[in-house]
Parts: C-alpha cells; structure tokens; sequence
C-alpha cells in the first residue's frame, strides 16, 4: 500500500495568506495605481494587522517583487499555450497582438512588467528570471520565423513597445494605435525579409 506524503498545511496556509496579499495589492494598484499601494492598506483589505504582515512581506517593495514575478509567470505561460500561424507574417502578428492584448488589459500590471514606475524597486533574480525565459522563447520562436538577428528582435520590440506606449498614453480605451499594427509589422516583415504577402491586404 502506498503511502501518501504528509500535506504541511502551515505552509499551505502561509502561501494562501501570501496570495491574497499580492491580490489585493493588485486591486488597489488598479483602483488608485501602483504607487498607492501600502501595507496598511493592503493589511486592511484583508483584514490584517500591519505589524502581522510583515511576517509574510518585510517591506513594500517585497510585495511589488511577488506582484513582478507572478505578472511575468503568467505572461510565460500565455506564450507557451498560444499557438501561431504558420505564416511567419502572420505569426509576428500575433505575437504582437498577444503583447498588446495582454498589456491593455492591464495598465498596472503592464506599468509594473515594463516601466520604471516603481522608484527604487529592483525586482529579485527570482522575480526576473521569468522576464528573462520570456525573452529566450521569443528569440526561440523568432529563429523558427527565420529572424535570427539579434538586432532584429530588439527592433522589433521597440516598434510594439513604442506603439503601445503611443496607445496607453494618449488613447487607453481606444484602438487608434491598435489599428496600425498590422502596417507596422509589415514594414518590419520587409525590412527582415520575411516572405507572404502583406498583412494588410489579407484582412
């Protein structure tokens, strides 16, 4: 008969309490933005004493660390379930509607994973490494697109993240900038030489 290993239900319960720090601190960054979050606050969200949070957090910047790298796993895992394609034009596309979709849905949370919104907040090598996994499964999935430039992927990154910083800044619940995208990939497809007619007229 096998025997199942003992469940550590204090560390189940402390990872739970750690889970509902880091979703009500994401609920007051989206109600009065990132820089509103405090400990008091997101104690009495909960329903917590501030001196008992910090057995959980020893500071603020530790919870904008778990909020960093719980945004970024989950931005990984949209990645490695989408599929794409097979047109390596159509491909880029999505790959930039995904970012765009994903960062619109969330201004909080897109200010936390790409701008310095956060003044003196480093995220840890932990927080980080899935940032970095993302990167890498990008440069993978553009080598397979027959983009292998290094410099090409850093272009392209530039061209969506300007587009959608244009987006959030002067239209966040529109779609002015939205609508360029297919134009702009298609001027990046030309400049990296990638084949299939323009996206533009395949809609």
């Amino acid at each position: 008969m096998s025997v199942l290993p003992n469940r550590d239900r204090q560390a189940e319960r402390r990872e739970a309490t750690r889970r509902e720090i880091v979703d009500a601190a994401w609920e007051i960054a989206r109600r009065d933005g990132l820089g509103a979050v405090t400990l008091r606050e997101v104690a009495a969200m909960i329903g917590m004493r501030s001196p008992s949070l910090y057995s959980h957090f020893d500071s603020k910047n530790a919870i904008y660390d778990a909020m960093f790298g719980q945004a970024w796993t989950l931005y990984l895992a949209e990645m490695r379930e989408r599929p794409l394609p097979a047109a390596p034009r159509k491909a880029v596309l999505a790959i930039a509607e995904h970012f765009f979709a994903f960062s619109l849905a969330d201004t909080a949370r897109y200010q936390l994973m790409n701008q310095h919104a956060i003044p003196g907040f480093t995220p840890s090598e932990a927080a980080y490494a899935p940032s970095v996994e993302v990167i890498g499964l990008l440069h993978d999935t553009m080598r397979g697109l027959g983009i292998t430039d290094g410099a090409d992927i850093d272009l392209f990154l530039a061209l969506c993240g300007g587009l959608l910083e244009r987006q959030l800044a002067n239209e966040p619940g529109g779609d002015r900038w939205l609508r360029q995208l297919s134009r702009v990939i298609d001027m990046f497809a030309d400049e990296v030489g990638l084949p299939g007619p323009s996206l533009r007229s395949s809609t």
